[in-house]
């Protein structure tokens, strides 16, 4: 399915703590006002933003035309700052009035309930990182798309431009063996990020996930069914180490480490925005299963000290009856 619209008119939904995105998101698509962007409370967002050139921050063919927070005291200033026209009270007074939505949270455990309304109304949805981080969630998106619905979650790493390897890079490399990969925050809600920067090297087939954790964050041990070992870090405070990469192969090694945030996010919106013109998929629905899969298993391997899980046996479990 296709929308065979002009310019698409998106609606930017929730905002939570921590998460700029209604800024950011909203400001690369339809460009922004750079005074405004720097009243608000993500200086991050103000420093990429300024290092391109103002006159090329736009997505031809779409615009973010309505805007709602959580907290009504928020909208105001994104809308000023991402040049957005329509302040809503509800987010589901942007039915009728939009062609899709985004919903701008990363919290895996309230996304079902964000995006039920919209789903019920037809209309396709962006979905931030991580789409799921239970099981019943998951369960209810995989209906959702088995129903026909549209729908799409990623994380900006996948489209970062400093992990597109080429192909001097991969002869250096030879074959791989071992990847670290790393992030900031919890891994319920930034894990996805260390975890989607390096899996297209690989694509599907993870076996196993073992967490070591502690009350500064978690280092999670993944096996592949390709035999390259993972190692995961999602570290609470460690911040300016967030993106960093190493690649580990049988001729050499090779670091990488995200420096280009505009690009990474700008390519992630462009996605939605030519699936919903085209219809075609970025990556396979059951891949984003899969590495919400991931995700859980680390969160169950820790509650459970440590002990490795399978991720093919919580991939099992969501194709079973709900307990």
């Amino acid at each position: 399915m296709s929308i065979p619209v002009t310019e698409l008119r998106l609606a930017m939904l929730g905002m939570i703590e921590g998460n700029g995105h209604p800024y950011s998101w909203s400001g690369i698509i339809n460009g922004y006002n750079p005074e405004e962007m720097a009243k608000g409370p993500y200086p991050g967002i103000t420093a990429y933003m300024g290092r391109q050139p103002l006159e090329s921050i736009r997505i031809p063919g779409a615009r973010v035309t309505h805007i709602w927070t959580d907290d009504p005291v928020d909208a105001p200033q994104v809308a000023a700052a991402s040049l957005i026209k329509n302040i809503v009270a509800r987010p589901e007074d942007v039915i009728g009035q939009v062609d899709a939505v985004i919903i701008a949270t990363d919290d895996g455990n309230d996304h079902v309930r964000r995006v039920r309304p919209f789903i019920e109304a037809g209309l396709p949805v962006f979905i931030d990182k991580p789409m799921a981080t239970n099981l019943a969630d998951l369960r209810q998106f995989i209906q959702w798309h088995r129903q026909g619905h549209i729908l799409l979650s990623t994380s900006g790493m996948r489209y970062s431009p400093e992990m597109r390897l080429n192909d001097t890079q991969l002869a250096h490399l030879g074959d791989l063996r071992w990847i670290t990969s790393f992030t900031c925050k919890t891994w319920e809600r930034y894990g996805i990020h260390a975890l989607e920067a390096v899996e297209p090297l690989l694509g599907p087939g993870f076996l196993t996930v073992q967490a070591h954790s502690d009350a500064g964050g978690d280092v999670m041990h993944i096996t592949h069914q390709s035999g390259v070992r993972l190692t995961l870090g999602a570290l609470h405070d460690a911040y300016g180490s967030f993106g960093a990469v190493h690649l580990y192969g049988t001729k050499g090694d090779l670091p990488l480490k995200l420096t280009d945030t505009y690009h990474a996010f700008r390519g992630q919106l462009v996605a939605f925005i030519d699936m919903l013109r085209t219809g075609t998929r970025p990556l396979p629905f059951e891949e984003t299963v899969e590495l919400m899969a991931v995700i859980i298993a680390g969160i169950r391997s820790r509650e459970n000290g440590g002990s490795p899980v399978s991720v093919p046996g919580i991939l099992s479990e969501l194709e079973s009856a709900p307990a």
